[in-house]
């Protein structure tokens, strides 16, 4: 069965788009070198990021990010302050595309779909990080959860999303690497896709995403078809 074209594509950014090879060197640095650490410090932020909204709490989510590296850091004996990890946590403001990321972004606007960038950073991260890597321009709208203040995969972010661009999340396609992303996206009622970046696994409890890609690309490939 050929499934609905969406009128938007959604974009979750860190790991999706942008690679965080460095950001996460800078954290194995910071963790004395322990590189299977910096999966349980990411695992660690988007823990407190849930708390967060679920205690009507809101903060940055850098700063989410740099109060659970210090809390890893002390679990370990490792002298680490709030100052300290936010330095750490730089080198995600520079993280590069994926190699196919900037053409696979120029053929879905070529061919007529809106774009939209949606993350839990802030407004002011996500757009250095876009400028910085190069991709800022492909996109039509660039949304971040603190002007709504809850963190994906709350289903509200996401239908909040869809009412930014005066659709429905049926005519939306949501695009993550992160399965808890793709997850929290379905049960919004959007189209998904999950791309299978290295490490990245879907939750196997949640319903299956729409399609299931290696890279953008490959996306890109399997959208064509409503152009013509």
């Amino acid at each position: 069965m050929r499934n609905r074209k969406p009128a938007v594509l959604f974009f979750d950014v860190n790991e999706t788009l942008l690679d965080l090879k460095e950001v996460r060197q800078s954290v194995a640095r910071a963790l004395n070198g322990v590189d299977e650490v910096v999966s349980l410090w990411f695992e660690t932020l988007l823990h407190y990021s849930l708390v967060a909204t679920e205690t009507d709490e809101f903060h940055d989510f850098g700063e989410i990010a740099a109060a659970s590296l210090v809390m890893l850091a002390n679990t370990r004996n490792i002298d680490l302050n709030m100052e300290k990890a936010r330095n750490v946590l730089k080198p995600i403001l520079s993280a590069q595309p994926y190699p196919e990321v900037s053409n696979a972004l120029k053929l879905f606007r070529d061919v007529g779909f809106k774009l939209v960038a949606i993350t839990n950073s802030s407004r002011k991260s996500m757009e250095a990080q876009l400028e910085n890597a190069g991709i800022a321009n492909f996109f039509d709208k660039k949304l971040s959860v603190e002007d709504i203040g809850l963190y994906k995969p709350h289903r509200h972010v996401y239908r909040w999303g869809a009412r930014q661009m005066a659709t429905a999340p049926e005519n939306c396609l949501f695009i993550a690497a992160h399965g808890w992303d793709v997850a929290g996206a379905i049960s919004a009622g959007m189209q998904t896709a999950f791309i299978s970046r290295p490490g990245q696994q879907l939750y196997p409890l949640a319903s299956s995403p729409t399609y299931l890609v290696s890279d953008l690309k490959l996306l890109a490939e399997s959208l064509l078809s409503y152009s013509s």
